[in-house]
């Protein structure tokens, strides 16, 4: 990707106006913490700690390939951890996929249709399979959208895709 930081840092601020809107009947939301050059999502955690929402991210487990959950009461407690990510370790406050009502997920590119394309690693397609009753938001920049992404039976479709230009609600919106 080769967006500014300015360019990052305005169209992230736009992004996060648009999901609150999507967020404002949902109570507990999985949310990454995001690393350069994702969607910035550090402020939009902020605001919806400062608005009551029960906030959890995820915690990459590396042995097993899967993502472990954490409440997250006080963004200062993030940490960079595994690939950079940022994590809340040593503070970690476990939750439980059941509760968890809607995932904000990071791309590097998706279609109009829902697809995909995150790191490579299936982290997220593999929680979402195992949790098909929370509402998926991915979050990207505009410049990032491909008019066709390949996908097979492993990969999860988007219910939402938001980028600066606004909401894309996609085929398999449950809404």
């Amino acid at each position: 990707m080769c967006l500014a930081h300015d360019a990052i840092e305005k169209g992230s601020c736009i992004i996060c106006e648009h999901v609150i809107g999507l967020l404002k009947d949902h109570t507990t939301i999985l949310i990454y913490a995001s690393k350069h050059p994702e969607v910035e999502t550090r402020n939009l955690i902020a605001q919806l700690i400062a608005t009551g929402k029960r906030v959890v991210v995820p915690i990459i487990e590396k042995e097993t390939r899967s993502l472990r959950l954490s409440y997250l009461v006080n963004p200062a407690t993030l940490v960079k951890s595994t690939f950079n990510v940022p994590e809340p370790v040593g503070n970690e406050i476990p939750a439980r996929p059941k509760d968890i009502e809607v995932a904000i997920i990071p791309m590097i590119a998706f279609d109009a249709k829902g697809s995909r394309l995150g790191y490579g690693a299936g982290y997220y397609d593999r929680f979402l399979k195992k949790n098909p009753h929370i509402i998926k938001i991915g979050i990207s920049f505009s410049c990032q959208e491909e008019v066709f992404i390949p996908s097979d039976s492993n990969d999860i479709q988007m219910d939402y895709i938001v980028t600066e230009r606004g909401v894309i609600t996609c085929h398999s919106s449950k809404n």
